[in-house]
Parts: structure tokens; sequence; C-alpha cells
């Protein structure tokens, strides 16, 4: 089962790169504590460094100043340990293998006897039972993120990394797997940090968003969202719902075109 120390530290973060003789300041001083069992959503300009604080807590990259800590481990340390869950944009299923064999991947790079029952239950949380034995290019767009999704949680991590998972997705078809993730999150209640463009997306979703400045990203505000778990679609007409959906779009209307895809 996930640990119970699965918080997240972001100690004063900072990350540069290094662009020929020029260096570009990505993130600049992001302090933060994600508690366990949270879900959280960064969200901001594009080139804002958001996906770039995820990869920190993936242990794909490495801050230029500060720590990243996931209980009182760096990131590293639980990757080694298949701890982290991660899903991108990009589903990155391999083609010759089936829904179930793409699903059951992560038990075999980590040398694990696979667990056919939480495979199978894996399978009927996403809705791919019925497509267990299809290849990725049989599926729809959203099954094949849901698969990604499956796969991601099969070692059952301590923390569950996600970017922007739906972003190339039409916008009927991501809002039914918001609902999905939130109906699958709640099962696991796993520490959970989602890369998003979309500010109603990280309200459905998520316990805080985290509004992001133009690039170097820096924390603008952190926003609680109100609404009691399970959250229904119903939750989107909401008057307050619709409120902060404004606000926050407006706490990023200042900052567009200040960072650079």
């Amino acid at each position: 089962m996930p640990s119970t120390t699965a918080s997240i530290r972001l100690d004063r973060i900072s990350k540069s790169f290094s662009l020929g003789r020029k260096t570009i300041a990505a993130v600049n001083d992001v302090d933060l504590v994600i508690g366990t069992g949270e879900f959280v959503s960064f969200i901001g300009p594009s080139g804002c460094g958001k996906s770039t604080i995820l990869r920190m807590v993936a242990a794909l990259e490495d801050p230029t100043a500060g720590h990243v800590t996931i209980g009182d481990m760096p990131p590293s340390d639980l990757a080694r340990r298949h701890r982290l869950g991660v899903a991108f944009q990009d589903h990155a299923l391999l083609p010759w293998l089936t829904v179930r064999k793409n699903i059951e991947l992560p038990f075999r790079i980590a040398n694990r006897p696979v667990d056919d029952r939480y495979v199978d239950h894996l399978l009927d949380l996403v809705g791919l039972s019925d497509f267990d034995r299809a290849r990725p290019k049989q599926l729809s767009g959203g099954m094949r993120q849901r698969a990604s999704i499956a796969r991601a949680l099969v070692l059952q991590p301590d923390v569950l990394l996600l970017d922007e998972p739906f972003g190339a997705l039409d916008q009927v078809t991501r809002r039914h797997l918001n609902i999905e993730l939130q109906r699958i999150w709640s099962e696991s209640k796993i520490t959970t940090v989602l890369i998003t463009h979309s500010v109603d997306e990280a309200l459905f979703l998520s316990d805080r968003v985290v509004v992001l400045s133009g690039r170097p990203g820096r924390i603008v505000k952190v926003v609680p969202v109100p609404f009691g778990r399970p959250r229904t679609p119903t939750v989107m007409r909401d008057a307050v719902f619709h409120q902060l959906s404004d606000d926050l779009t407006e706490s990023l209307e200042g900052y567009v075109g200040t960072a650079e895809a």
C-alpha cells in the first residue's frame, strides 16, 4: 500500500538551464509542502516551469538550488525503489504490447512477479477490462490515457505525478476523464501532483491550486478548493466554482506572453 510518509517538500527550489552562452532561469525560489494524500495542481502560462517542477519531483531533473524531499528522502531514492508513478501527455504505451502487458510492464522492469489480481482491479477501475487484449492503436486517445494512468498506479506508488495527461484530448473527453480520475483518486487517496493549463480541471480535481508566474516560475498564490468529495459534474455549475475559475484566470492573465513556450 502507499506509504504514510509521502508528503512532498519543495524547499526553496530553483532551476536554471544553460543554452549556449546563456543561462535561462526556469523556476525561482519555489517553497511548498504538499501533504500526504493531498491532490495539488500547478497552473501557469506556457513556459513558466510547471513541468520542470514536476520533473524535479520525479527525479528527472536536479534543482540548481534548494531541495526536494518526499517523506524524508530525495526523489531519486523513491525512483530507484519504483515508488513514483508518472503519466505524461504522451501516453508512451508500447505499440506492440496489449493493454494488459503495458500495464504489467512496471512489474517486469522492477523484477517483481506480476500481481494479476491487482492488474485486473486496475483494468476494471479505468474501464478497460474488455480491452485488455487490445493494442494501443485500437484504442481511442482517452482510453490510451486511462491505460497510462493504470500503468502509473500498478506498483502502488507513494506519489502520482501527472503532466498534462489529458492536454491533447478534446474538451468533452477531457471532462469525462477528469471525472474518472477523481473517482480513481478517491479510491487510493495517493499524494498527487497535476500539471495542467486548464483552470477548471485544476479546480475540479484538486485540494489546492498553485498559481505560477511567468518564467522564471514563482508561486503567485496558493488557492484552497472548498468543495467536498466525492465531486460530481454538478460542482462545475456552482457559482463559487465559477467565481474561483474567474479569479484564477484573472491571476494568470497578467503573465500571458511573459514566458516563452
